[in-house]
């Protein structure tokens, strides 16, 4: 399948992994997560912080970094940092695209930066540190399916009844 999809590098937070998680089943997105976790990751908690989204996310475990580097779908790998060399909605980006995020703690290691294909930022007020993880991946997975046209279909919505005379 040739979509956006969404890699969380060694999440420290339950909740913003859940968050995401409720994120991609609602987008139609799979999400790799790089081990370790910050956090024990059973059923019960994933549950939990997942809510029903659980069930309805496509995740994927990986043991470690390399292991990812082995096992990953195709396409290129964007990472959001603050140390981003150009904003994310100028970036052009593809079916097959992969946004790697950071652990909540810091972020990724200097190997991670040097593998990825781009490097983008959120551009923020300069006395602001960084978003939340979960709200970060919402912007820029929401503009990457917006520039791909992936997003899911939009019913359209039914037209009033005409009234009776």
């Amino acid at each position: 399948m040739n979509v956006i999809r969404l890699a969380l590098y060694q999440p420290d937070i339950p909740q913003n992994t859940g968050a995401m998680m409720r994120l991609a089943a609602c987008l139609g997105v799979s999400i790799d997560v790089i081990e370790p976790t910050g956090f024990v990751w059973d059923e019960k908690r994933m549950r939990r912080t997942g809510m029903d989204y659980r069930e309805l996310a496509a995740v994927t475990k990986h043991a470690s970094w390399d292991a990812y580097q082995q096992d990953r779908a195709p396409g290129r790998l964007l990472l959001l940092t603050t140390k981003g060399a150009e904003p994310y909605q100028t970036f052009d980006y593809r079916a097959g695209d992969t946004l790697v995020l950071g652990r909540e703690s810091a972020g990724v290691p200097d190997d991670v930066h040097q593998s990825v294909d781009a490097r983008l930022l959120i551009p923020m007020m300069p006395q602001a540190r960084s978003l939340n993880v979960a709200l970060s991946a919402a912007i820029v997975l929401g503009e990457a399916l917006r520039q791909t046209q992936l997003l899911p279909p939009f019913p359209a919505p039914a037209l009033p009844a005409e009234p009776q005379a």
